[in-house]
């Protein structure tokens, strides 16, 4: 705990705050949106190192070596392909000076701490961050019984398809790949804004 209150007396301690709108066009995340397919920052929370900004189809991870350091490495991580998982905050004792919000993306694990002024802001992404994961969960299960029925489906006709080929086989393979097209299109969402738009209020 003194080592904590010293780190922050010195300033050398990594504490992030919640950077509000007004001030997106500062970030370094904001260069490495895909404002051409639509992608919007929604929620953003900036440490000495890091940046953590959640937009409406991926967490960009600005990853910092050091506070001293110019050298970033930047994450993506795609809702539609990571699950989000394990989301939680640690509320602030009597003499703590953060908060800290936990998840996960897959196997990738969060631990992001935040002053904890910002207690109020922290509970809107955490809001949207569960509501993500229970989607993606809802989407995997439709997912996986969707292309569960493509494969019976395939299984029966290519018992009346000829060895040989042919129109038929050609016009099959077509439909075969445009029905499993539209399975993952209907059950992998990929833009969250209406979520976001629910729980932040910036």
């Amino acid at each position: 705990m003194f080592k904590k209150f010293a780190a922050d007396a010195l300033g050398i301690s990594d504490v992030g705050v919640i950077v509000g709108p007004a001030d997106y066009n500062k970030v370094d995340a904001d260069d490495y949106l895909f404002s051409e397919d639509g992608e919007q920052i929604f929620f953003l929370i900036k440490s000495k190192m890091d940046e953590y900004c959640f937009t409406n189809l991926a967490l960009i991870h600005v990853d910092g070596d050091s506070a001293v350091s110019s050298k970033r490495t930047i994450k993506r991580y795609e809702y539609a392909s990571h699950q989000i998982s394990g989301v939680s905050i640690e509320t602030a004792g009597t003499l703590d000076m953060d908060i800290e919000l936990k998840f996960a993306l897959d196997e990738t694990r969060f631990s992001i701490d935040v002053k904890k002024s910002f207690i109020e802001q922290l509970k809107d992404v955490y809001k949207a961050l569960i509501t993500i994961g229970k989607q993606q969960r809802r989407d995997a299960v439709c997912r996986k019984h969707a292309l569960q029925a493509l494969e019976a489906t395939t299984s029966v006709h290519k018992l009346n398809i000829a060895p040989e080929g042919g129109t038929l086989t050609t016009q099959f393979n077509a439909l075969l790949d445009a029905l499993n097209t539209a399975v993952l299109d209907t059950h992998t969402k990929r833009d969250f804004s209406d979520v976001f738009t629910k729980y932040i209020h910036n």
